[in-house]
């Protein structure tokens, strides 16, 4: 009688697995996540069970009111037990306002970064596709979108759209809106590079047997660039996004500061910023919490973009 040997059962894992497992053995995405998991916390938690005394009003104030209640005989008070992180120029507490401004600032982020991939992914896509006159003509029109500086870009539509819409109300929340502009600018001028990547990722995909195929079983151009080939660019529009939420949270702290970001009562990190450098000295708060807060929410969304682009890397499966 022959003794057989076992062999231990392996079970293979998708691609998406592998990327997951190579997602979590990264340390500084793990860490990204858990800083960003603690700033949503606190721009939500803290809001939900947080209160203050407005003494214009001689009551407490809860959610999005405190923000924006002042008394001017508590303007520019140090960060104590009453105001954690001290008051601004007219009284306003600062943490009521990095709570409710990150929400904003949050906001604008992840809208900007979806029209931008929104728009190049679309634009290299169909540049790719089509090929031609058609790729000409976008790439061209890429071309000088990049060496025109976005910011320049930016400050000029946030200084002549910025105060073209009316104030409307986001989920109990009265936004001004220069909001909208704002996203829709940031959106509109930090597409080009994702545009170009789709683009190289697209003439490569469309030369592939099933996208012949698709085309013989009279597949519509739509069908074939929105089903098969767009979803196999996936690992950049995911990278893109990230680092995208980032770039636009900077770039309206970067108009705010300048005074021409986002107006009104609506607060965000960003134009909590403006005016505070006439107080770098005296009151280094009113600076110091709210940029704090834009460098840890840059870190870890940095810290996570980089995680899952090498974990979506098909190269990486020799590092597992």
């Amino acid at each position: 009688m022959t003794n057989t040997t076992s062999l231990p059962v392996t079970r293979s894992l998708s691609p998406m697995a592998l990327a997951m497992r190579r997602f979590r053995k990264h340390r500084m995405a793990m860490f990204g996540i858990g800083l960003l998991l603690l700033l949503v916390l606190y721009v939500s938690v803290v809001g939900w069970f947080s209160s203050g005394y407005c003494a214009p009003i001689s009551q407490m104030v809860y959610g999005e009111a405190w923000a924006n209640c002042n008394d001017t005989s508590l303007k520019l008070q140090p960060p104590s037990s009453d105001h954690f992180f001290g008051t601004d120029v007219i009284g306003r507490d600062i943490l009521a306002r990095t709570v409710y401004g990150g929400q904003i600032s949050l906001l604008i982020g992840i809208s900007a970064a979806f029209v931008e991939v929104f728009l190049g992914a679309l634009i290299g896509a169909v540049a790719a596709y089509y090929g031609g006159w058609v790729d000409n003509l976008l790439m061209r029109f890429t071309e000088a979108m990049l060496n025109i500086p976005s910011l320049f870009l930016l400050i000029i539509g946030a200084r002549f759209f910025g105060s073209g819409l009316p104030d409307f109300n986001f989920f109990g929340r009265e936004l001004t809106g220069s909001v909208v502009v704002i996203i829709l600018i940031i959106g509109a001028t930090s597409w080009m590079y994702i545009a170009r990547i789709v683009r190289s990722n697209v003439l490569s995909l469309r030369e592939l047997d099933y996208v012949s195929a698709s085309r013989a079983l009279g597949a519509s151009d739509r069908r074939i660039i929105f089903t098969h080939l767009l979803p196999n660019t996936t690992a950049p529009l995911v990278v893109g996004a990230t680092l995208g939420v980032a770039n636009a949270i900077l770039a309206e702290a970067y108009v705010s500061f300048l005074g021409v970001g986002v107006q009104g009562s609506t607060a965000t990190w960003g134009n909590m910023l403006d005016g505070a450098y006439q107080y770098l000295e005296t009151a280094p708060w009113l600076w110091f919490f709210p940029g704090t807060l834009i460098l840890l929410t840059v870190l870890g969304i940095n810290f996570v973009g980089d995680g899952l682009r090498d974990a979506l890397d098909p190269r990486s499966s020799r590092h597992m």
